[in-house]
């Protein structure tokens, strides 16, 4: 499953495996050190076409201040925020909930459900984007947050069920039959065993949920119109202008919306590695 160390004794199979991993580490962080340094430039060095080039005067707390001043980025990270969380709380119960019953319980029909929650991560969300307009519009929730909320859980919940079934069951048989022998029901199961347990996988999930819910553009655009319920990743294209942007201002509102998935991961960075690891063990 990993790959294997390189060996000591071959020093220049060593050195060209450090160098390469440096060179796409580099070309990973190209685009974040380029954002972080127009983030930094006064408008001026940026129609002068100075990209590249350090900074004469940093202006980053002056380009902040702009992003809050001139712009509704506040009235977007709200929105983000009432989007997101409600969507990685129930994919989290939904998840958790099939997943325990995909994993513990063998049932007829049990690996064609499964089937369909894994067959439906290779759906391409592209092709679903008239059916579910005219679904939302339909039932009266475009351009609503409950619109954007309902289809992330849904889509979401797929790739959450089959991360938190191999999870569970990864756990060893002898806990639930220790459960049962204490008459236990199977809800109690999962809430005084399982559930403490899947703590790390929990973490991890909440993670790459956040940051993809967080980080949605496409669906943002196709589900909502109005400032009103418009998410971060949408209002940051509303800072565009129609003639000429202030790219300046726009890099530093980029960073600011980059700042939540980040700091979650790192303070659940030990959970994430964790839960991760944990769920890959048995499918």
């Amino acid at each position: 499953m990993y790959p294997r160390p390189i060996p000591e004794e071959k020093p220049a199979l060593r050195v060209l495996y450090a160098g390469f991993v440096g060179l796409i580490l580099l070309l990973w962080l190209l685009p974040l050190f380029a954002v972080m340094l127009t983030a930094s430039k006064t408008a001026d060095e940026i129609m002068a076409g100075k990209y590249w080039t350090w900074p004469g005067h940093f202006n980053l707390v002056e380009n902040f201040q702009s992003v809050f001043q001139q712009t509704n980025m506040w009235g977007y990270f709200i929105n983000s925020l009432i989007i997101t969380l409600p969507s990685v709380l129930l994919v989290l119960v939904f998840s958790t909930l099939t997943g325990y019953v995909l994993a513990r319980y063998n049932f007829r029909g049990n690996a064609l459900l499964f089937s369909l929650f894994v067959g439906g991560n290779f759906l391409p969300a592209q092709i679903m984007m008239i059916p579910v307009r005219d679904l939302m519009v339909s039932v009266g929730l475009y351009d609503t947050y409950f619109a954007l909320i309902i289809f992330h859980v849904a889509f979401q919940t797929g790739f959450a069920t089959l991360f938190m079934r191999n999870f569970i069951a990864a756990l060893p048989d002898e806990l639930f039959q220790a459960a049962r022998a204490e008459g236990a029901s199977p809800f109690q199961t999962m809430r005084h065993v399982v559930i403490p347990l899947m703590r790390p996988a929990l973490a991890a999930l909440a993670i790459l949920i956040f940051t993809f819910v967080w980080n949605d553009y496409f669906w943002a655009i196709v589900l909502t119109q109005s400032d009103v319920v418009k998410p971060v990743t949408a209002g940051l294209n509303n800072l565009r202008g129609e003639w000429t942007s202030a790219w300046n201002i726009v890099a530093a509102a980029t960073l600011f919306v980059a700042i939540p998935p980040v700091l979650m991961f790192f303070l659940m960075q030990k959970h994430f590695i964790a839960g991760l690891t944990m769920g890959a063990v048995k499918g």
